[in-house]
């Protein structure tokens, strides 16, 4: 029986090589779309499709495809762009792709979201699936209607919202925290204890290469974690052991560290690094995902890789 053919989108960005990487792992034909023409990982078809912003024609990347997966889309850049580019991109150019795949006879379509789609900015919370989805920025409300228009398709979909991915290569928040982890110094974050859910990038690869398979439920939304949360101290201490180090947490209040923050003008920031979400992937584990990376070893493996690098 011929391999499958996968087409990819989205695959030159942090997530993409990882989602790539694993699914010639498990013996698909991977063809991926490029804005502009560029090199591709051994083994890899690439086609030119142009910007999502613009009607693409999608039947000559379609063409002898089994399946989709949509990892492109605008990322979450905070505030500053209008929501109508964030509608374009992340919902209207997600659904003319699905329906065109729909027309194609594709068996299956599989769309990054985000777990923006399902809840806002909070300081401590508890999700599950099947919580109201209240999405609180331009960013999560382009996700969560590409999902509410792919509910009203005749398609077998499937679209998982990630939390905080993390792995070589990471931006952000969480490149912040490593480079913390990094300063040969104590660090007075012992007492952040909130615990924070949050997505190895080999475990998010492994859940898009189970979304494509019979036994994942079809039609519906998964949220995507390792399976137990972690806290901030917890990061940094795991980090440093990756990093060969000792933790070097000291216990400064939480209350202390806010004022401190406030005074320096750091609240926002603060706030990201000490609040909590828990968001558990009970729907995925019970359908048969297996995530491959443990979080503390993960994350020690991230510290080293960032050190050799």
């Amino acid at each position: 029986m011929p391999a499958e053919r996968v087409l990819v989108t989205g695959a030159s960005g942090f997530i993409g090589p990882h989602v790539v990487a694993r699914l010639q792992a498990a013996g698909y034909l991977v063809r991926i779309t490029q804005r502009n023409a560029a090199p591709v990982a051994d083994g890899v078809e690439a086609i030119v499709t142009g910007d999502l912003a613009q009607p693409i024609d999608w039947r000559p990347a379609l063409a002898g495809v089994s399946h989709v997966v949509h990892l492109a889309g605008l990322a979450h850049a905070g505030p500053g762009l209008i929501e109508a580019l964030y509608q374009r991109i992340n919902a209207e150019a997600t659904l003319e792709l699905a329906e065109a795949a729909r027309e194609a006879g594709i068996a299956r379509f599989v769309y990054l979201s985000s777990i923006k789609a399902q809840i806002g900015n909070v300081d401590s919370a508890e999700i599950s699936e099947t919580d109201e989805p209240r999405p609180d920025d331009a960013y999560g409300r382009s996700k969560l209607a590409a999902e509410q228009g792919l509910a009203a398709l005749d398609l077998d979909w499937v679209s998982l919202r990630p939390v905080l991915v993390y792995g070589p290569g990471v931006k952000a928040n969480m490149a912040a925290l490593l480079k913390l982890a990094r300063l040969p110094v104590p660090l007075p974050l012992g007492d952040l204890k909130a615990p924070r859910s949050l997505v190895a990038v080999e475990n998010l690869a492994e859940a898009v290469a189970f979304a494509l398979t019979p036994p994942c439920p079809a039609r519906r939304s998964y949220i995507v974690s390792d399976p137990e949360p972690i806290s901030v101290a917890e990061m940094i201490a795991a980090m440093r052991q990756g990093l060969g180090r000792k933790p070097s947490l000291v216990p400064v209040p939480a209350g202390l560290l806010r004022l401190a923050a406030q005074i320096v003008g750091k609240s926002d920031a603060f706030a990201k690094l000490s609040g909590g979400l828990v968001a558990r992937p009970d729907a995925l584990l019970r359908a048969g995902w297996q995530p491959p990376a443990g979080t503390r070893q993960a994350l020690a493996r991230l510290a080293a890789s960032a050190r050799a690098g």
